[in-house]
């Protein structure tokens, strides 16, 4: 039998009492439940602490930094495992595609095992692809898209690898004005279809305002 990580099983994210710690000083804390199809949002400038609660809670916390509480999804907590075994999807500033990869390698490298045969792999990401509007891109070198284009490859990435939340770290802050407001759509409709919790850290309010759900500060204010 396959444990709750490798099932792939999504719920709520919480972090329950969470404070990270540099060099023995509080950074930044959390105490939340976010539900699947929800947002939350942390906001505060560069330094506050931000990246560093997505690191935690991917198993990915520098050893500068120290770190009480836990992290749970659904009934599991994940506070210890490694990172390979939460099923957190990220995605960050850069798109961070695989550059010696064609789009379709990109997107076939993220599907999970348990797809099998090169035929079904494929129609995977092709149906991926299609949902995104991106038909026909999988033969292309990643260098030759658009800065929209990449990003809605590296969603799917993210999203083909079946993930049991989703952790966003200032995706869109390097997209133009109109591009931005098109990607936050997207990324936060398809959150929202698939029913994954969503941590979103960024210091800029129109993220928030797009996101909906609940607005943390790192400030320690509140809002919704």
């Amino acid at each position: 039998m396959k444990s709750k990580s490798m099932s792939g099983e999504r719920g709520a994210l919480c972090f329950e009492n969470v404070i990270i710690m540099r060099n023995g000083k509080p950074l930044i804390a959390l105490d939340a439940a976010i539900e699947p199809g929800e947002v939350l949002t942390v906001m505060g400038p560069s330094g506050s602490g931000k990246s560093t609660l997505l690191n935690f809670a991917a198993g990915f916390l520098p050893p500068a930094f120290r770190a009480e509480g836990k992290v749970t999804i659904g009934d599991e907590e994940i506070t210890r495992l490694p990172p390979h075994d939460r099923h957190m999807g990220l995605l960050f500033q850069d798109p961070l595609l695989f550059p010696h990869m064609s789009v379709e390698g990109n997107l076939l490298f993220a599907v999970p095992e348990s797809v099998s045969g090169r035929k079904r792999r494929r129609e995977h990401v092709e149906a991926a692809l299609a949902e995104v509007e991106l038909d026909g891109f999988g033969p292309r070198d990643p260098a030759t898209l658009s800065g929209g284009q990449k990003a809605r490859v590296a969603l799917m990435r993210v999203l083909l690898a079946e993930p049991r939340a989703l952790l966003l770290d200032e995706p869109f802050s390097k997209l133009d004005p109109e591009l931005r407001a098109q990607v936050r759509r997207l990324v936060f409709d398809k959150a929202r279809e698939r029913g994954l919790a969503t941590l979103l850290v960024t210091h800029d309010p129109a993220d928030a305002e797009s996101a909906g759900g609940v607005l943390l500060k790192t400030d320690g204010s509140v809002s919704t």
